[in-house]
């Protein structure tokens, strides 16, 4: 805190002490101001402006200053003012001062607030920025908040000071007209509880719901003229229609039927979508046969004697085999068990309420868009010669390619890469950044750097793709390298393409309905994940902004429960804690901030770091490449991030996830028993490192003086000599 907001806090404080000290308070007493009734009379009708603006000021400064006594100060407006004058002064005066404070908590506190509780602080205030003036109309309607603490608190948003003032003045108005017409029976009032009744102040209440009344009003307004040209079926055949039958699909349809209603999933390939045929399960089933191919080359370090070499073939196949056994769980035959109507086909929105799928025109009283994504295949000169493969094409494959090439270094090209150099390809990796894994902590991206190039994989980073050319019958890849090297040409078999996806919205005829794409391609939803129209919804890739199986699931329930049940609440997607890995070897998994981005944004953080080389599992499982790193607000064990990069850190980041989204802290970490010996106990000596830095160097010198002063009473005592 610089000292600016030093000075005015010390002024601050020290006004409010001197109001305490001078006893200045009994003169903002009932029966005091009763008293003087008739002598403030005199004065004001002496000289009224004079009376008027002091009154002014003195409530002004009551109000600023979050000192007691303002509603008395009201009382006093209308006894000595009158209605009318009494008002306006008292509406005035109280704006002013309320706006002063606000100011005032906004510059002392704000900054400091901000740099502890940073991502809580923006979602209110991307909460303030839509629904602000509503509820802080809601809140100065009703009495019964105190007012002291509405202005300290919008102080700490981002809140436009002239909203802050026009709705703290209209809003503070019917109370104020209250409070000054009692004032004009100011000696007739032995308390202030005999303004309020529990009757008007049930009134005030009722009174505070009107703008959050408005606002419903207000939104159906809205959906009247988004709706406007569009006739809306009397009757709808169905509660829900879901189109995809990936991760977002299968959970709406799951969740939807559960609820008991009428729903109807269509899918225009195979169920399970991406994940199951094309992503997460093939991918995890290769990995599985890679990370054995890495064991048995570690295999002399366990004892044995071992050697081997990789079946391609027959890895392929155990990749179909693992799909096969998990299909069933996704399969048709099953939804249509729990009670969904399964369509195959391709899905075209013709209404905000109809979708058109093999010929059937189907209604619905609302719709959830899950249609999933695809790689993104760049536009790069020469790439037609060259049968690139994609995530979706590799698991084609059954012969094995000699050299394979892969572009991108995300989480995907990483895997893959690792993957197929253990299988025996001989695999290059082109990024055009300057190192993998861009969106993870420096130190997790370089780990997992150092552990493909001693597998192998032959990196080429900040280097860019020109072309593909073919000559002598063999793939080249023209490169530039963008640290101003000299152009490069790699020579390869096959390509595999790695460099992101892209949302599924071709032949949903979206642009008919008028839906809005981002500039990435993908749906836009608001916070309950509704499109344009309020009851069509989008989940998962198609509308982003994570691209994970996990989270399209996550999604898929807040729509669900909003498209069935928005007429009466409604739920904000909470993307508090979200967790993500990256299956290399080791993997690196992370939730909440990272180091880089904490700094990037500006967040105070303290970091906390425990390498897996001190941990008994892991040196038991020559595991030792690795660390657990934790974020946390400064002076407190509140977690703003976690990464973990070592075997196993997809299932160890779930405790962090637990305990963000929880609001559990280091504390409560450290006092969990975790099974020894488990790699799992590398969160709690992340946690322990914590406790241990934060414990001041006085408390271990009083600790030291405290066991030295017992050892030292023992003795005292057993030297004791005896009585008698």
């Amino acid at each position: 805190m610089d000292a600016r907001r030093l000075a005015l806090l010390a002024l601050i404080l020290g006004l409010v002490a001197a109001f305490f000290v001078l006893g200045l308070g009994q003169y903002l007493d009932l029966a005091h101001l009763k008293a003087a009734h008739s002598r403030l009379a005199d004065a004001v009708a002496a000289d009224p402006w004079r009376a008027a603006g002091w009154f002014f000021l003195v409530y002004v400064a009551v109000t600023a200053l979050s000192l007691p006594g303002a509603a008395l100060l009201t009382l006093v407006a209308g006894a000595l003012f009158g209605l009318i004058q009494g008002t306006l002064l008292v509406s005035f005066a109280s704006t002013v001062g309320a706006t002063l404070a606000m100011l005032s908590s906004r510059f002392v506190l704000r900054d400091w607030v901000a740099g502890r509780c940073g991502p809580l602080l923006d979602a209110i205030d991307r909460g303030l920025a839509r629904d602000g003036a509503f509820y802080l109309f809601a809140l100065r309607l009703v009495p019964a908040f105190p007012f002291f603490l509405i202005n300290l608190a919008m102080g700490l948003t981002r809140l436009p000071t002239r909203t802050f003032y026009w709705v703290s003045q209209l809003g503070m108005l019917p109370g104020t007209l209250v409070y000054v017409n009692a004032g004009r029976e100011l000696g007739r009032l032995d308390s202030l509880a005999g303004i309020l009744s529990p009757g008007l102040l049930g009134a005030f209440v009722l009174l505070g719901m009107l703008p959050l009344l408005a606002r419903r009003l207000v939104d159906a307004l809205r959906a009247r003229r988004v709706y406007a040209g569009w006739e809306r079926p009397r009757r709808f055949e169905r509660n829900l229609v879901v189109i995809g039958a990936g991760a977002g699909g299968l959970v709406s349809a799951y969740l939807a039927a559960a609820l008991g209603a009428r729903v109807t999933l269509i899918e225009k390939g195979k169920m399970g979508g991406d994940c199951l045929n094309r992503g997460c399960v093939p991918s995890k089933a290769l990995l599985r046969s890679a990370r054995f191919a890495g064991e048995l080359r570690q295999a002399a370090r366990l004892g044995w004697r071992a050697s081997g070499e990789a079946d391609f073939a027959a890895v392929m196949e155990r990749v179909q085999r693992v799909i096969a056994a998990v299909e069933p769980h996704d399969s048709a035959e099953r939804y249509r068990e729990l009670g969904v109507e399964v369509i195959e086909g391709e899905a075209r929105l013709v209404s905000p309420w109809a979708v058109e799928v093999a010929g059937r025109r189907l209604t619905s009283r609302a719709i959830v868009i899950a249609s999933g994504g695809r790689p993104l295949v760049p536009n790069i000169p020469g790439l037609e010669l060259v049968e690139p493969l994609t995530s979706d094409s590799v698991w084609s494959l059954r012969e094995r390619p000699a050299r394979l090439l892969v572009l991108g270094g995300g989480p995907i090209g990483c895997e893959l890469a690792q993957a197929f150099q253990r299988l025996g390809c001989q695999v290059s990796l082109v990024e055009m950044g300057e190192r993998l894994l861009l969106r993870e902590d420096p130190e997790a991206s370089a780990a997992v750097q150092a552990a493909l190039v001693e597998d192998g994989v032959a990196l080429y980073l900040h280097h860019q793709a020109l072309r593909f050319e073919r000559r002598d019958g063999e793939r080249q890849l023209v490169c530039r390298d963008l640290g101003g090297g000299h152009p490069l040409t790699l020579g390869f078999d096959r390509v595999l393409l790695a460099l992101g996806r892209v949302a599924n919205v071709e032949g949903l005829d979206v642009e008919a309905l008028g839906l809005v794409r981002r500039p990435n391609g993908t749906l836009e939803t608001d916070e309950y994940l509704a499109t344009r129209f309020p009851h069509l919804y989008a989940v998962g890739d198609v509308t982003g902004p994570w691209q994970f199986t996990h989270v399209a699931a996550h999604q898929a329930g807040y729509a669900v429960l909003n498209a069935l049940f928005g007429g009466f609440w409604r739920l904000r997607a909470d993307y508090r804690a979200i967790p993500w890995a990256t299956f290399t070897a080791p993997e690196v998994a992370r939730v909440g901030l990272s180091e880089a981005e904490a700094h990037e944004q500006g967040i105070a953080c303290e970091v906390t770091r425990f390498a897996l080389a001190e941990l008994d599992r892991a040196i038991v499982e020559e595991a030792t490449e690795g660390f657990v790193k934790v974020l946390s607000a400064p002076g407190r064990d509140r977690i703003l991030g976690a990464t973990i990069v070592g075997e196993h850190a997809g299932e160890l980041i779930a405790e962090f996830v637990a305990a963000m989204q929880h609001g559990r802290g280091l504390k409560q970490l450290l006092r969990t028993i975790h099974v020894y010996p488990t790699l799992s106990e590398a969160n709690k000596y992340a946690a322990g490192a914590w406790q241990r830095a934060h414990v001041a160097p006085w408390q271990l010198r009083l600790l030291r003086r405290l066991h030295a002063w017992q050892r030292g009473k023992r003795r005292h005592r057993r030297e004791k000599p005896p009585q008698g």
